[in-house]
């Protein structure tokens, strides 16, 4: 981080967003949601940037050569409702399995679970909350299997902001997610469908996988005055050798590299910076980042005060050479604004952006 980035202020990534543009069901089918589409150049050269089209569309707006990568971490039905020993409601979050085979959890009531206090779930089985982390997570003991657990009671974890659940859980899945283990959906590529996925196949594009199991930082707004003071929790990925392939070739002949969402980006451009295809990644994405490995982001509408937000505002500036952070920062904002004006729907159901 530089010191021109240290100076930037949360607040400076603040907007207003109405109630009523937070998507609370998604759209049907997948790739009926609509598209903005955000063009760097254009804007640098202070030419009209936004265009509007349908996610159906996207094959219009990438061509043959290009990689798209995507994230297929499967979610976990890591929400676990309970009483506790004492009586009153209790939840636990299930985030990830921990060396000794317990799991880091968040868990609320936090202040009335103690060590060694017990939940019951609807099932008999007892959770035991244990000692408290540095980022205010607990570590949990479950009487058996987890997966097995969350199969039988628990909860796909719908952020806060969507008050219903109306919809089916599968949609709060990717059609391509595998390997389980995220606390929340890599929601950007929740609008591809398999049909539109063999369109793009079928037009010379090509797929790649990486895995990012989604944990605590999702739901965390930036923290502090400034945004160093904000720390990104670790999240484990895995990069394929067929996707490292993948992604020299595409290089290499010319294509470009086209992220699905935010944690894709994450492992694409922690993988450029430290060769490793397997780890922890705790890497914080904020203005003045100039991204090694993605030349083209798909991306949804972010929360304000958001790291997610600051990620898509340091690729917005890494393609509009000369500019600042507040640049980049208002030619996204903008962006946001025409899109709520024009009724686009906001966050996880919500529709897509493409900057390139």
């Amino acid at each position: 981080m530089t010191d021109e980035s240290r100076r930037l202020r949360v607040d400076d990534f603040d907007y207003d967003l109405p109630t009523e543009a937070v998507a609370q069901t998604p759209t049907e089918p997948r790739d009926a949601s609509r598209l903005l589409i955000l063009d760097r150049a254009a804007s640098r050269r202070g030419e009209p940037a936004l265009s509007e089209a349908h996610f159906a569309d996207i094959p219009n707006w990438l061509r043959p050569g290009d990689l798209l990568v995507v994230n297929d971490s499967r979610v976990l039905r890591a929400r676990l409702r309970g009483q506790r020993a004492g009586g009153g409601a209790a939840e636990v979050l299930l985030l990830r399995q921990l060396a000794d085979g317990r799991w880091e959890a968040l868990v609320r009531p936090s202040r009335r679970l103690r060590d060694g206090a017990v939940v019951r779930l609807g099932t008999g089985d007892e959770l035991i909350i244990g000692e408290r982390a540095e980022e205010g997570t607990r570590a949990i003991t479950l009487p058996r299997d987890a997966e097995v657990v969350m199969a039988e009671t628990g909860e796909m974890p719908l952020p806060p902001y969507i008050t219903t659940r109306a919809a089916p859980d599968e949609r709060y899945q990717t059609v391509y997610a595998e390997p389980p283990g995220s606390a929340a959906a890599p929601t950007a590529g929740l609008h591809f469908t398999p049909a539109l996925l063999d369109g793009l196949a079928g037009a010379g594009i090509a797929r790649a996988t990486v895995t990012l199991h989604v944990g605590l930082d999702t739901f965390q707004p930036l923290q502090g005055t400034y945004i160093d003071e904000h720390r990104i929790h670790r999240e484990w990925y895995v990069v394929p050798a067929a996707t490292r392939t993948a992604i020299a070739t595409t290089k290499a002949s010319g294509g470009r590299v086209v992220a699905v969402g935010s944690t894709t980006t994450r492992v694409l451009e922690t993988l450029a910076r430290t060769g490793e295809s397997e780890g922890w990644t705790d890497l914080y994405i904020v203005p003045l980042h100039r991204y090694r490995s993605v030349d083209t982001l798909i991306t949804n509408f972010h929360l304000p005060r958001s790291s997610l937000l600051l990620l898509v505002t340091a690729f917005v500036q890494d393609g509009m050479p000369g500019s600042s952070p507040i640049d980049a920062r208002d030619t996204l904002l903008a962006a946001y604004h025409a899109a709520l004006e024009s009724g686009f729907r906001f966050y996880s159901f919500g529709d897509a952006m493409l900057i390139r």
